[in-house]
């Protein structure tokens, strides 16, 4: 006859309070990464020059309200927004590809709704005006097309005020010139700050973003935490401290 021994009590209520302790701290983490903050790795250059791929980037979930997106693998719990505010023009905001709801995409905000945009000739114009634009800076580099080449850097301000930089290579791009589009109410209109190499509302929602419903919006980038440039791998530990990129660490964005 095989006798079962017990561990002592004091052993299980031990082992009791660490799962315990676990659940509640992995529950703490869910909840402030659904209704307050979650991390972003930049994937591409669409943003250069103020995201740059390998940005490690902090996204505030509380801005617009939340909406199923705002959940882990955005499951059907609810329709709409709650605690709806409308984002502003400028924002560069994480939001979920119309046409898949899942991959998750970051550019910045060009056309609120009532907005009527339109790119003639490589200059943005909104409700058929032209966005001031001034060119600060001529430098060269590859903007993610892996081919060194003239870039100017062309600082445009929104209506309101709002400006940033924006990547300019020279007229001729295959988005420069674009039909005037209408948001609609409930709808976004997005561009990346690298015009000629960006896929945004300026393509249709079959190959490019087209317009984003309001309810895709996941949350507004604020902060470059980390950044990592090309080459840093995961599996490859040396590149974690020889790819960083200490000069972007803390850049807060515009």
């Amino acid at each position: 006859m095989t006798e079962t021994i017990s561990p002592p009590e004091d052993e299980r209520n031990e082992t009791i309070e660490i799962v315990k302790t676990v659940a509640v701290a992995l529950l703490i983490a869910l909840l402030l990464r659904v209704l307050l903050f979650q991390p972003f790795t930049i994937p591409s250059a669409s943003e250069e020059p103020n995201l740059y791929e390998g940005d490690y980037v902090i996204v505030t979930k509380y801005d617009y309200g939340w909406s199923k997106h705002s959940i882990p693998f955005s499951p059907s719990f609810f329709e709409g927004r709650v605690l709806a505010q409308e984002p502003k023009r400028g924002d560069i905001i994480v939001f979920k590809l119309p046409r898949d709801n899942r991959t998750d995409y970051i550019k910045r905000l060009i056309g609120v709704p009532g907005d009527r945009v339109q790119v003639r000739q490589g200059v943005l114009y909104l409700n058929g005006e032209p966005v001031p634009r001034e060119q600060k800076a001529l430098i060269t580099e590859t903007g993610g097309s892996g081919i060194m080449r003239p870039v100017a850097r062309i600082e445009e301000t929104l209506p309101g005020g709002r400006k940033y930089m924006t990547n300019d290579f020279g007229a001729g791009g295959d988005l420069d010139d674009t039909p005037e589009v209408l948001v609609p109410e409930g709808h976004y209109y997005f561009m990346g700050d690298n015009r000629d190499n960006s896929a945004d509302s300026r393509l249709p929602s079959e190959i490019g973003v087209g317009l984003v419903p309001r309810e895709n919006l996941v949350g507004r980038a604020r902060l470059v935490l980390l950044s990592w440039s090309a080459g840093a791998s995961l599996f490859k530990p040396w590149t974690w401290v020889l790819n960083l990129r200490p000069s972007r660490f803390g850049k807060v964005l515009h």
